[in-house]
């Protein structure tokens, strides 16, 4: 079960219905645009949950106490979470056909949110990287109901880790992947507090919180951030490292299915280019592509996910969300226009898209 929805412009691949309050409700406004969900700012630094169609139009724009990280779509109801930013203690649940602010989801005392979360394919239970601040860094996977419109939580599992942030479905739908970052910090800290002794690990298990494995990278600093997952099982997952600048690292690495996690190679030059941080990833089944932002690095890189050939290296200031779509990848950026790549053909082509320019945050979605 794929957690994006492979959208192009102006292609209309289908229509979801759901029951109840949600009767009659589809992906695509009236012009047959999919929905890109993303939090973003507005030049007086106030922030926002927002939702365009990529012709430009703007659905919604809500406004929210704090800066948001990741948006998690629902997989059959016009709902979304976009998910706070750590150690924000709220998430705001979004009716996405209006803006309109369903909840502000608020963790209990002694827990933080750490950006990211995902729903289950049946649309029931939400799960949420957190982070257990009375026992700091220990990685806390939060349970949470959907009950109408509200979500409640209602367990939580260990993240087998430290410092959890990007978690997302296997392709059974059943197990999760969960990159645990290694870093411990304070309560309303985003102060690192371990660096000399950083305990990053790939996780995999059960939603029922039971461990499956756990892979570790060579370097104890080098922080697993963030992951993509293609429909055949293969995991990528992205990587900021937090020892000197001029330390050769492996940004990248990549488990294939039966396969211990190992790096994915980047030539010595690029990789120096990165400037040891990596942010969004994304995967294109149908293409068989990897892309991934590096916003300090100011790059969009896009590789063939099985030989490993690099297929576009292209300058893009503070580059941040990267999503599938159904010609490529749509691309968000923190200081210049949001873009289309197409990359149907040898050459990728590039489209800049009517959206507003700047200030978009590190993530977006295509769909519901």
């Amino acid at each position: 079960m794929q957690r994006r929805t492979l959208l192009g412009l102006g292609v209309l691949l289908g229509a979801g219905a759901a029951t109840g309050a949600f009767a009659g409700w589809t992906l695509f406004g009236a012009n047959g645009q999919p929905l890109l969900l993303s939090a973003r700012d507005d030049a007086d630094g106030r922030h926002y949950a927002v939702g365009y169609r990529l012709d430009g139009e703007r659905a919604f724009a809500t406004p929210v106490a704090e800066r948001c990280h990741d948006v998690v779509p629902h997989p059959g109801l016009p709902l979304a979470l976009f998910v706070g930013r750590r150690p924000s203690t709220a998430s705001y649940l979004i009716d996405t056909r209006d803006g309109r602010l369903l909840q502000t989801l608020v963790t209990p005392a002694g827990r933080h949110f750490n950006g990211h979360a995902v729903f289950h394919k049946g649309g029931d239970w939400l799960y949420a990287t957190e982070n257990d601040s009375t026992e700091p860094g220990r990685g806390v996977l939060g349970v949470y109901r959907l009950q109408g419109e509200r979500l409640a939580r209602v367990d939580e599992h260990s993240t087998h880790g430290v410092g959890p942030h990007q978690l997302l479905w296997m392709p059974d739908g059943e197990t999760l992947v969960v990159a645990n970052g290694g870093i411990r910090t304070e309560a309303d800290s985003r102060v690192e507090m371990n660096l000399d002794a950083m305990d990053a690990s790939l996780v995999l298990m059960r939603r029922d919180g039971s461990l499956l494995s756990r892979e570790r990278l060579a370097d104890r600093q080098n922080s697993v951030r963030h992951l993509a997952v293609a429909s055949d099982g293969t995991v990528v997952s992205g990587q900021q490292y937090m020892g000197d600048l001029h330390d050769s690292v492996p940004l990248l690495a990549i488990k294939r299915p039966g396969q211990p996690l190992q790096p994915f190679a980047i030539d010595e030059p690029l990789r120096q280019s990165l400037n040891q941080y990596t942010a969004s990833l994304a995967i294109h089944d149908e293409l068989r592509l990897l892309a991934l932002t590096a916003p300090r690095g100011n790059r969009l890189l896009i590789w063939e996910l099985d030989s490993m050939r690099l297929r576009l290296d292209v300058h893009l200031p503070d580059c941040a969300g990267v999503a599938a779509c159904a010609v490529g990848f749509v691309v968000s950026s923190g200081q210049t226009r949001c873009r289309l790549y197409d990359c149907r053909q040898p050459a990728i082509r590039t489209t800049a898209l009517s959206l507003p320019a700047g200030l978009w945050d590190n993530h977006l979605r295509l769909g519901s």
